[in-house]
């Protein structure tokens, strides 16, 4: 089970890595408590766009670990919690930490960062410096976890 762990957390990583669009220089954002309070961008996150990242094995490939309200998704993950009511059991503050650096809240996490581009050993050239999701996308996908009550 271990492996399989760390084997998915691997994969989004790897596949994440490679379908990024390239990098913008990433905002900074402060953590406070469990939460990053401030949003990453001045664009408001877009719920139905942050459907598609979540339910997109290409690009965000949540459903690898998580499952959720996804009817059309076929083989979604147990590893880590249903993504059903997210949105009652954090803030937005809450989800976007969860997104950036889950390893902040729990270093023994295998969710990946989505978007921390640092402190990682042997990464690929071609995915250095570069996050998983861009900040607009981390702000999408906060925004329709928040819609999940």
């Amino acid at each position: 089970m271990r492996l399989l762990r760390a084997s998915a957390a691997a994969a989004v990583l790897a596949l994440g890595g490679c379908t990024s669009s390239p990098p913008s220089p990433t905002p900074r954002f402060v953590i406070v408590g469990d939460a990053i309070a401030s949003p990453l961008t001045s664009l408001p996150g877009r719920p139905d766009e942050g459907r598609r990242i979540v339910a997109d094995r290409q690009v965000g490939l949540c459903l690898l670990c998580h499952s959720g309200p996804f009817p059309e998704v076929r083989f979604q993950g147990d590893l880590g919690t249903d993504l059903a009511g997210t949105g009652s059991r954090w803030s937005e503050g809450q989800l976007r930490l969860r997104l950036v650096d889950p390893a902040k809240l729990n270093p023994q996490t295998i969710m990946p960062a989505y978007y921390r581009v640092d402190s990682f050993a042997r990464v690929g050239e071609a995915w250095r410096d570069k996050p998983v999701l861009q900040a607009q996308q981390i702000e999408d996908v906060v925004a329709f976890l928040r819609t999940l009550r």
